[in-house]
């Protein structure tokens, strides 16, 4: 049986780091299903939160922004139109959460072992892949319950969460790293998520803001993430904005490769500080 032996030289790492990412795709693998089975195995209600945690909030926002606000809701009932939002959100805001802890959860395997540290905030990814799995399956039976048939416009799904995954996995990288050396952001990162909620046209439509905004509005790459996924699963009632698809996409592009270009710098020194 043969061996491959790794040699560490100065510089070579560098020229040979996504290559190392690709060989060691076993270890993202091993890691996303480690950190799946910890998010559900090891909690007292199991699975039944990633059910509880999109209703109970699709509840309130109906409540305030629907009922008490009575902000428009496109034709649609408010309650579809919170949860059609919730669904990408929540997978923007976990993968962001989980990624951002992702290091320091890890701290005894990245000082013992050489690997592409990148993979670590990366695969935990994956446990927000299983909530946005869960959370279609629900929006699934709610669209069935209203009436509401599938187009062809499904089909466009998969890239939304590729913008959501792209500006996720670029905050998540920059948090990671920073959460390293500076402990505060475990602290500061609930904020900001819980913050962007309401940035996000998540328990309203984008159109209650004032056309000149609209574009500023769109800096959030989650607007068009959000949009677009209304525009898929709902039809003709949620209009899609191109423009506010390229910026959306853009902004979710800088992200992941401000994002990626950090940690990498950062990437040399995590052992010794974590």
């Amino acid at each position: 049986m043969t061996q491959t032996v790794i040699v560490l030289e100065p510089g070579k790492i560098d020229k040979h780091y996504w290559k190392d990412v690709f060989q060691y795709r076993d270890l993202f693998w091993v890691l996303a299903r480690r950190d799946v089975s910890v998010r559900y195995k090891q909690t007292v209600i199991g699975i039944l939160w990633a059910v509880l945690r999109p209703l109970l909030t699709m509840l309130v926002f109906t409540l305030i922004f629907g009922k008490i606000a009575k902000l428009p809701s496109e034709g649609v009932p408010y309650s579809l139109l919170v949860f059609t939002g919730m669904i990408p959100w929540f997978f923007f805001a976990s993968s962001v959460t989980e990624s951002s802890n992702s290091l320091v959860t890890n701290a005894n395997l990245l000082s013992k072992v050489y690997f592409p540290r990148i993979l670590v905030p990366l695969s935990s990814v994956l446990v927000a892949a299983m909530d946005f799995a869960i959370g279609m399956v629900l929006l699934a039976m709610m669209l069935l319950y209203f009436g509401f048939m599938p187009s062809w416009r499904l089909l466009t799904i998969p890239f939304f969460l590729a913008v959501a995954f792209s500006a996720a996995s670029g905050i998540g990288l920059l948090f990671s790293a920073l959460n390293v050396k500076y402990r505060d952001f475990q602290f500061i990162v609930p904020f900001v998520v819980q913050f962007g909620l309401y940035l996000s046209p998540v328990g309203f439509s984008s159109s209650v803001v004032p056309e000149k905004w609209q574009l500023v509005y769109a800096l959030n790459p989650m607007v068009g993430v959000i949009d677009g996924f209304r525009w898929a699963m709902l039809g003709d009632a949620f209009l899609i904005r191109w423009d506010i698809q390229l910026i959306s996409v853009s902004i979710a592009v800088i992200l992941l490769g401000s994002g990626t270009w950090f940690f990498r710098r950062f990437e040399r020194g995590i052992a010794d500080v974590i």
